[in-house]
Protein backbone atom coordinates (compact mmCIF):
# COMPACT_ATOMS: atom_id res chain seq x y z
CA UNK A 1 0.00 0.00 0.00
CA UNK A 2 1.45 3.37 -1.13
CA UNK A 3 1.99 6.24 1.27
CA UNK A 4 1.96 10.03 0.79
CA UNK A 5 5.11 11.39 1.71
CA UNK A 6 4.28 15.08 3.55
CA UNK A 7 7.00 17.24 4.96
CA UNK A 8 8.13 17.28 8.46
CA UNK A 9 8.00 19.76 10.64
CA UNK A 10 12.00 19.93 10.54
CA UNK A 11 12.09 20.55 6.88
CA UNK A 12 9.00 23.07 6.81
CA UNK A 13 11.07 24.96 9.72
CA UNK A 14 14.47 24.76 6.99
CA UNK A 15 12.65 25.77 4.23
CA UNK A 16 10.65 28.58 5.82
CA UNK A 17 11.71 32.32 6.01
CA UNK A 18 13.25 33.40 9.30
CA UNK A 19 11.06 34.55 11.81
CA UNK A 20 11.75 38.30 13.38
CA UNK A 21 13.07 35.94 16.42
CA UNK A 22 15.90 34.72 14.49
CA UNK A 23 16.76 37.59 12.83
CA UNK A 24 16.81 39.60 16.12
CA UNK A 25 19.13 36.96 17.58
CA UNK A 26 21.26 37.05 14.93
CA UNK A 27 21.49 40.95 14.73
CA UNK A 28 22.06 40.58 19.20
CA UNK A 29 24.54 37.78 18.72
CA UNK A 30 26.58 39.29 16.06
CA UNK A 31 27.18 42.55 17.62
CA UNK A 32 27.82 40.39 21.17
CA UNK A 33 30.80 39.22 18.75
CA UNK A 34 31.73 42.46 17.93
CA UNK A 35 31.69 43.85 21.35
CA UNK A 36 33.84 41.14 22.70
CA UNK A 37 36.57 41.02 20.09
CA UNK A 38 36.60 44.77 20.77
CA UNK A 39 37.17 44.43 24.42
CA UNK A 40 39.90 41.77 23.77
CA UNK A 41 41.88 44.79 21.48
CA UNK A 42 40.66 47.35 24.49
CA UNK A 43 42.36 45.33 27.16
CA UNK A 44 45.38 44.33 25.64
CA UNK A 45 45.86 48.05 24.93
CA UNK A 46 45.08 48.54 28.33
CA UNK A 47 47.61 45.96 29.59
CA UNK A 48 49.92 48.13 27.24
CA UNK A 49 49.00 51.71 28.65
CA UNK A 50 49.77 50.48 32.51
CA UNK A 51 53.01 48.44 31.52
CA UNK A 52 54.18 50.76 28.97
CA UNK A 53 53.11 53.89 31.91
CA UNK A 54 55.00 52.66 34.35
CA UNK A 55 58.32 51.53 32.37
CA UNK A 56 58.73 55.61 30.95
CA UNK A 57 60.62 56.68 33.10
CA UNK A 58 63.06 53.46 32.76
CA UNK A 59 62.73 53.93 28.97
CA UNK A 60 63.90 57.31 29.43
CA UNK A 61 67.15 56.99 31.56
CA UNK A 62 68.17 53.94 30.21
CA UNK A 63 67.30 53.94 26.70
CA UNK A 64 68.30 51.28 24.19
CA UNK A 65 71.86 50.47 27.03
CA UNK A 66 69.40 48.68 29.21
CA UNK A 67 68.75 46.16 26.37
CA UNK A 68 72.21 45.61 25.14
CA UNK A 69 73.88 45.88 28.84
CA UNK A 70 74.26 42.74 30.36
CA UNK A 71 74.92 43.72 34.32
CA UNK A 72 72.08 43.65 36.50
CA UNK A 73 73.09 44.99 40.36
CA UNK A 74 70.29 47.11 41.92
CA UNK A 75 72.63 48.41 44.54
CA UNK A 76 74.40 50.13 41.71
CA UNK A 77 71.63 50.93 39.92
CA UNK A 78 73.08 49.48 36.80
CA UNK A 79 70.58 47.62 34.86
CA UNK A 80 71.08 45.04 31.27
CA UNK A 81 68.63 42.22 30.29
CA UNK A 82 70.72 40.86 27.38
CA UNK A 83 71.38 37.87 28.77
CA UNK A 84 67.87 37.08 29.59
CA UNK A 85 66.91 38.03 26.29
CA UNK A 86 69.43 35.41 25.39
CA UNK A 87 68.36 32.81 27.80
CA UNK A 88 64.62 33.87 26.72
CA UNK A 89 64.79 32.74 23.50
CA UNK A 90 67.56 29.87 23.77
CA UNK A 91 65.92 27.84 26.23
CA UNK A 92 62.54 28.07 24.38
CA UNK A 93 63.59 27.30 20.47
CA UNK A 94 65.64 24.06 22.48
CA UNK A 95 62.41 23.35 24.14
CA UNK A 96 60.37 23.95 20.91
CA UNK A 97 62.88 22.11 18.87
CA UNK A 98 62.43 18.96 21.05
CA UNK A 99 58.50 19.26 21.74
CA UNK A 100 58.27 20.07 17.70
CA UNK A 101 59.56 16.75 17.22
CA UNK A 102 57.70 14.79 20.10
CA UNK A 103 54.83 16.25 18.96
CA UNK A 104 54.11 16.07 15.78
CA UNK A 105 55.67 12.59 15.99
CA UNK A 106 52.97 11.76 18.20
CA UNK A 107 50.05 13.63 16.37
CA UNK A 108 51.11 11.16 13.58
CA UNK A 109 51.27 7.90 15.82
CA UNK A 110 47.47 8.84 16.94
CA UNK A 111 46.16 9.18 13.59
CA UNK A 112 47.52 6.95 11.16
CA UNK A 113 46.20 3.92 12.43
CA UNK A 114 49.11 2.79 14.40
CA UNK A 115 46.81 1.72 17.39
CA UNK A 116 43.32 0.30 18.16
CA UNK A 117 41.05 3.30 18.55
CA UNK A 118 40.19 3.22 22.22
CA UNK A 119 44.42 3.06 23.01
CA UNK A 120 44.32 6.01 20.82
CA UNK A 121 42.12 7.55 23.12
CA UNK A 122 43.80 6.70 25.75
CA UNK A 123 47.09 8.02 24.76
CA UNK A 124 45.52 11.41 23.84
CA UNK A 125 44.07 11.81 27.14
CA UNK A 126 47.26 11.12 29.12
CA UNK A 127 49.15 13.42 26.35
CA UNK A 128 46.34 16.52 27.43
CA UNK A 129 46.55 15.43 31.15
CA UNK A 130 50.37 17.25 30.86
CA UNK A 131 48.52 20.55 30.19
CA UNK A 132 46.75 20.30 33.73
CA UNK A 133 49.77 19.89 35.82
CA UNK A 134 50.71 23.20 37.79
CA UNK A 135 54.21 25.21 36.13
CA UNK A 136 55.06 24.77 39.82
CA UNK A 137 54.76 21.05 40.23
CA UNK A 138 56.87 21.02 37.04
CA UNK A 139 60.04 22.88 38.42
CA UNK A 140 59.87 20.83 41.44
CA UNK A 141 59.95 17.19 39.37
CA UNK A 142 62.60 19.23 37.12
CA UNK A 143 64.48 19.79 40.68
CA UNK A 144 64.46 16.58 42.50
CA UNK A 145 63.87 13.89 39.04
CA UNK A 146 65.11 15.74 35.90
CA UNK A 147 68.43 17.00 37.01
CA UNK A 148 69.84 13.96 38.94
CA UNK A 149 68.96 11.85 36.10
CA UNK A 150 70.92 13.90 32.92
CA UNK A 151 73.58 15.15 35.45
CA UNK A 152 75.80 11.99 34.96
CA UNK A 153 74.94 11.34 30.81
CA UNK A 154 75.92 15.37 30.69
CA UNK A 155 78.82 15.42 32.72
CA UNK A 156 80.45 12.48 30.82
CA UNK A 157 79.69 14.66 27.91
CA UNK A 158 81.65 17.61 29.20
CA UNK A 159 84.55 15.05 29.93
CA UNK A 160 84.54 13.97 26.24
CA UNK A 161 83.65 16.76 24.49
CA UNK A 162 84.72 19.81 26.28
CA UNK A 163 86.08 21.65 23.43
CA UNK A 164 82.48 21.34 21.71
CA UNK A 165 81.13 25.32 23.25
CA UNK A 166 77.80 23.77 23.80
CA UNK A 167 79.25 21.25 26.60
CA UNK A 168 81.90 24.02 27.85
CA UNK A 169 80.68 23.73 31.09
CA UNK A 170 79.41 20.75 33.72
CA UNK A 171 75.87 20.27 34.93
CA UNK A 172 75.69 21.06 38.44
CA UNK A 173 72.31 21.56 39.20
CA UNK A 174 69.86 24.12 37.38
CA UNK A 175 70.64 25.39 34.01
CA UNK A 176 69.18 25.91 30.23
CA UNK A 177 69.22 22.02 29.35
CA UNK A 178 67.23 20.48 32.10
CA UNK A 179 64.69 23.54 31.89
CA UNK A 180 64.24 23.26 28.35
CA UNK A 181 63.46 19.79 28.53
CA UNK A 182 61.16 20.51 31.39
CA UNK A 183 59.73 23.24 29.27
CA UNK A 184 59.37 21.15 26.03
CA UNK A 185 57.32 18.73 28.26
CA UNK A 186 54.54 21.58 29.29
CA UNK A 187 54.39 22.67 25.77
CA UNK A 188 53.95 19.09 24.26
CA UNK A 189 50.57 19.38 24.84
CA UNK A 190 49.89 22.29 22.74
CA UNK A 191 51.66 21.29 19.92
CA UNK A 192 50.67 17.97 19.71
CA UNK A 193 46.84 18.56 19.51
CA UNK A 194 46.66 21.10 17.28
CA UNK A 195 49.27 19.07 15.11
CA UNK A 196 46.88 16.47 15.19
CA UNK A 197 43.71 18.08 14.59
CA UNK A 198 45.56 19.73 11.37
CA UNK A 199 46.81 15.70 10.43
CA UNK A 200 43.05 14.68 10.73
CA UNK A 201 41.61 17.02 8.84
CA UNK A 202 43.68 15.86 5.73
CA UNK A 203 40.74 14.47 3.34
CA UNK A 204 41.33 10.68 3.95
CA UNK A 205 41.06 10.24 -0.17
CA UNK A 206 44.81 12.31 -0.41
CA UNK A 207 46.23 9.55 1.04
CA UNK A 208 44.02 6.58 -0.89
CA UNK A 209 45.04 8.31 -3.75
CA UNK A 210 48.71 7.81 -2.87
CA UNK A 211 48.07 3.94 -1.95
CA UNK A 212 46.91 3.71 -5.18
CA UNK A 213 50.01 5.18 -6.92
CA UNK A 214 52.16 2.50 -5.21
CA UNK A 215 53.51 4.93 -2.31
CA UNK A 216 54.48 3.13 0.79
CA UNK A 217 52.41 4.16 4.37
CA UNK A 218 55.81 6.43 5.32
CA UNK A 219 55.63 8.07 1.99
CA UNK A 220 52.10 8.70 1.90
CA UNK A 221 52.69 10.43 5.11
CA UNK A 222 55.74 12.32 4.25
CA UNK A 223 54.56 12.75 0.90
CA UNK A 224 51.63 13.91 0.89
CA UNK A 225 49.92 14.27 4.35
CA UNK A 226 52.50 16.51 6.42
CA UNK A 227 52.84 18.86 3.40
CA UNK A 228 48.92 19.14 3.56
CA UNK A 229 48.79 19.72 7.35
CA UNK A 230 51.91 21.84 6.78
CA UNK A 231 50.33 24.77 8.17
CA UNK A 232 48.31 24.20 10.88
CA UNK A 233 51.49 22.05 12.20
CA UNK A 234 53.17 25.72 11.67
CA UNK A 235 50.55 26.68 13.66
CA UNK A 236 51.03 24.55 16.62
CA UNK A 237 54.49 25.66 16.74
CA UNK A 238 53.90 29.38 16.99
CA UNK A 239 51.36 28.72 19.81
CA UNK A 240 54.10 26.29 21.88
CA UNK A 241 56.63 28.96 20.98
CA UNK A 242 54.65 31.75 22.62
CA UNK A 243 53.71 29.55 25.96
CA UNK A 244 57.47 29.10 26.21
CA UNK A 245 58.55 32.28 26.09
CA UNK A 246 56.27 33.42 28.96
CA UNK A 247 56.71 30.61 30.89
CA UNK A 248 57.42 31.72 34.22
CA UNK A 249 58.15 29.21 37.54
CA UNK A 250 59.48 26.08 35.88
CA UNK A 251 61.97 28.72 34.36
CA UNK A 252 62.94 30.38 37.52
CA UNK A 253 63.45 27.10 39.68
CA UNK A 254 64.96 25.30 36.73
CA UNK A 255 66.96 27.48 34.41
CA UNK A 256 69.63 29.14 36.98
CA UNK A 257 68.87 32.51 37.39
CA UNK A 258 72.21 33.71 36.48
CA UNK A 259 73.11 36.75 34.85
CA UNK A 260 75.22 35.44 31.95
CA UNK A 261 75.66 34.97 28.50
CA UNK A 262 76.32 31.35 27.24
CA UNK A 263 75.92 29.10 24.67
CA UNK A 264 76.53 26.00 27.13
CA UNK A 265 73.68 23.55 27.80
CA UNK A 266 74.60 22.53 30.78
CA UNK A 267 75.31 26.68 32.06
CA UNK A 268 73.26 28.17 34.47
CA UNK A 269 71.29 31.40 33.22
CA UNK A 270 68.30 33.42 32.99
CA UNK A 271 65.15 34.37 31.16
CA UNK A 272 63.00 37.42 31.15
CA UNK A 273 59.83 35.88 33.06
CA UNK A 274 62.50 34.37 35.73
CA UNK A 275 63.75 37.68 36.22
CA UNK A 276 60.43 38.94 36.90
CA UNK A 277 59.64 36.42 39.22
CA UNK A 278 62.16 36.43 40.93
CA UNK A 279 63.16 40.27 41.59
CA UNK A 280 59.23 41.55 41.80
CA UNK A 281 58.51 40.84 45.17
CA UNK A 282 61.66 42.94 46.75
CA UNK A 283 61.60 45.53 44.28
CA UNK A 284 62.60 48.57 45.31
CA UNK A 285 60.22 51.97 43.07
CA UNK A 286 63.23 52.30 40.20
CA UNK A 287 63.89 48.55 40.35
CA UNK A 288 60.14 48.45 39.93
CA UNK A 289 60.37 50.46 36.67
CA UNK A 290 63.28 48.67 35.52
CA UNK A 291 61.23 45.44 35.63
CA UNK A 292 58.33 47.07 33.52
CA UNK A 293 60.67 47.79 31.14
CA UNK A 294 61.67 44.39 31.10
CA UNK A 295 58.19 43.58 31.16
CA UNK A 296 57.12 45.43 28.15
CA UNK A 297 60.41 43.91 26.11
CA UNK A 298 58.96 40.16 26.93
CA UNK A 299 55.44 41.38 25.45
CA UNK A 300 57.35 43.03 22.16
CA UNK A 301 58.70 39.46 21.88
CA UNK A 302 56.33 37.62 22.52
CA UNK A 303 53.89 39.66 19.74
CA UNK A 304 56.74 40.09 17.72
CA UNK A 305 56.74 36.11 17.37
CA UNK A 306 53.19 35.86 17.04
CA UNK A 307 52.91 38.34 14.01
CA UNK A 308 55.93 36.64 12.32
CA UNK A 309 53.97 32.97 12.71
CA UNK A 310 51.06 35.12 11.29
CA UNK A 311 52.74 35.98 7.94
CA UNK A 312 54.45 32.80 7.91
CA UNK A 313 51.23 30.80 7.64
CA UNK A 314 48.99 33.36 5.32
CA UNK A 315 52.08 33.19 3.02
CA UNK A 316 51.96 29.53 3.02
CA UNK A 317 48.25 29.22 2.87
CA UNK A 318 48.07 31.76 -0.51
CA UNK A 319 51.08 29.43 -1.64
CA UNK A 320 48.95 26.46 -1.58
CA UNK A 321 45.99 27.88 -2.74
CA UNK A 322 47.75 29.27 -6.08
CA UNK A 323 49.15 25.64 -6.25
CA UNK A 324 46.22 24.13 -6.53
CA UNK A 325 44.38 26.26 -9.11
Amino acid sequence: MATSIEPNDSIDSVASPPTTWDVSWDRAFRGMTHVFSWMTILLVLYILYEIGGKAVPAIQEFGLSFITGTTWDANKGEFGVLPEIWGTLYSSLLALAIAGFFGVSIAIFLTQDFLPTYLEVVFKNIVELLAAIPSVVYGLWGIYVVIPAIRPAANWVHEHFEWIPFFKTSLSGPGILPASLVLAIMILPTVSAISRDAISSVPHKLKEAAFGLGATRWEAIFGVIIPASATGIFGSLVLGFGRALGETMALAMLVGNSNQLTVSLFSPANTLAALLANNFPEAGKQEEQVLMYAALLLMAITLGVNIFGAAIMRRASAHMKGATK
